[in-house]
């Protein structure tokens, strides 16, 4: 799509020797159009955008500029020109290859310019590699939290899918956490040459501001519990509310009945929540951690190690002292004069030889070096038999579970309970425990089960009961293939 009509060329700015100049003209265009300073009452006229370039392009300029490896195409800005000229070659370029449109201005008018809709998705990434983040971090846990609860109160379709938005946004706000503590590793690592403290004073201030609430008061594992909870609370919804938001949400929320992998968007949605809420905090928030360890420890050894270098000057005087007066000659009774008034009004002290006590010889471990590949015993061999063996006996596939249920629902023709499903073994027992989550991992095969007031109670295990239906379309679908099984001899 960026390389039809308008934007066959879309890319060439910036693969030109002056691409600096024009990565900070785009940055200026959308800070002024759209930032948050943007004057949205006075559209852009051809003097403003000049007005506005022309410092850009002035100070741009001044630095220096990349080797020119565009094979041999001609220069953006020419040689010889002076900045009014270079802005108006910056101009001509965007408008040319598809980032600034013109549209006319009918309250003054006059031509007025703007960014086009790719132009625009550009510029905001270029803006925003050079803009600090004002947001406050980690507020979408609190935020998802918060739309759940409001989800339950209100029965708002809104909250659900501000839910959703935040918990998208959680992974994403950790993997800047993880970013920006790689990017201080590598900074260390590229100027170990040189005690890194205003790298290190800038961390301490943003752990202060940001990160220390994001790892106590708004941490990911502190409301994981309060989300899970909020979840199975919709889940467990009666009948005729469930309803009336499933209708609202699939009304708001139209590419979720695309996207959904079964029949119910309200299901299909929760269960994302709380797979995106469980992912951040099983693998982002422990790698934030770890990368923040990573990089407090590179910074330690770095800064213990210039403390090591400052205090050993010290040392080093003596050794430059003595080598100066063993070169000293003939003015050598002068310099040890000189030294021994600087080193008059020094204090010595020893230490007390009792205070010593010497260290026993260390143990050293041998090395278990293998030389021969070890040879599995018939008993190792069964015992991970028998261990497979277990595992496989309490799996069961979710499709054996919902095909034995849906079969009993249809020739039932009513619904039934959990309660009421026979357990005569111990696969029965096992797909009876197994039969709501198989129903609401999306692929229910028309199902429903919806939680009752009422507790079931056995002999093998206690919970709530449930009520297991098949829809109005799936039901009749069924009962027709159990009416012409019925026919065939």
């Amino acid at each position: 799509m960026f390389f039809e009509t308008e934007r066959r060329h879309f890319f060439r700015p910036l693969s030109g020797k002056h691409r600096e100049v024009i990565v900070a003209c785009v940055r200026a265009l959308y800070e002024r159009l759209h930032g948050p300073s943007a004057n949205y009452a006075q559209n852009l006229s051809r003097d403003g955008l000049r007005d506005l370039l022309l410092p850009v392009v002035r100070e741009a300029r001044r630095l220096p500029a990349p080797e020119d490896d565009n094979d041999g195409e001609p220069a953006l800005i020419p040689e010889h020109a002076d900045d009014v000229q270079g802005t108006a070659a910056v101009v001509r370029a965007l408008q040319r290859d598809g980032w600034v449109e013109a549209f006319p201005d009918r309250a003054g008018l006059v031509t007025a310019y703007r960014l086009t809709r790719a132009g625009k998705l550009f510029a905001e990434a270029f803006w925003s590699v050079e803009r600090r983040s004002s947001r406050t971090r980690q507020r979408n846990v609190r935020s998802c939290r918060n739309a759940l609860d409001a989800t339950l109160r209100n029965l708002d379709a809104h909250d659900l899918v501000d839910a959703w938005d935040y918990a998208e946004k959680v992974i994403s706000d950790l993997s800047e956490g993880v970013d920006y503590f790689q990017e201080l590793v590598r900074r260390l690592m590229l100027e170990a040459s040189q005690t890194p403290w205003e790298g290190f004073m800038e961390f301490l201030d943003r752990f202060e501001k940001e990160f220390k609430k994001q790892l106590t008061a708004d941490s990911v594992e502190r409301h994981r519990q309060a989300i899970r909870e909020a979840i199975v609370q919709l889940h467990a919804l009666d009948p005729v509310r469930r309803d009336l938001l499933e209708n609202r949400l699939n009304d708001v929320a139209r590419w979720a009945m695309q996207e959904r992998s079964g029949g119910s968007t309200l299901d299909w949605m929760l269960f994302r929540i709380e797979d995106m809420v469980e992912a951040a905090c099983n693998s982002r928030h422990p790698e934030l951690i770890k990368a923040m360890s990573v990089y407090m420890q590179r910074a330690a050894a770095i800064v213990q190690q210039a403390l090591l270098l400052g205090g050993g000057r010290g040392r080093r005087a003596w050794s430059d002292a003595i080598g100066r007066v063993a070169d000293a000659g003939q003015a050598q009774q002068a310099l040890l004069l000189r030294l021994g008034q600087a080193m008059a009004p020094a204090e010595v002290r020893l230490l007390d030889p009792s205070a010593f006590r010497l260290r026993g010889p260390s143990q050293r471990r041998r090395a278990l070096a293998v030389t021969a590949r070890p040879r599995v015993s018939r008993d190792a061999r069964l015992a991970a038999a028998m261990q497979r063996a277990e595992a496989d006996a309490f799996a069961l596939p979710n499709d054996d579970v919902l095909r034995r249920v849906g079969a009993a629902l249809a020739a039932r023709r009513e619904p039934l309970r959990l309660s009421q499903l026979p357990a005569a073994s111990a696969a029965d027992l096992l797909a009876n425990m197994q039969l709501v989550e198989a129903i609401r991992s999306g692929r229910g095969h028309g199902m429903r089960a919806t939680r009752l007031a009422a507790r079931m109670e056995n002999d093998y295990y206690s919970g709530a009961d449930y009520r297991i239906a098949l829809n109005a379309s799936d039901a009749s679908d069924a009962q027709d293939e159990v009416n012409e099984g019925e026919k065939q001899p």
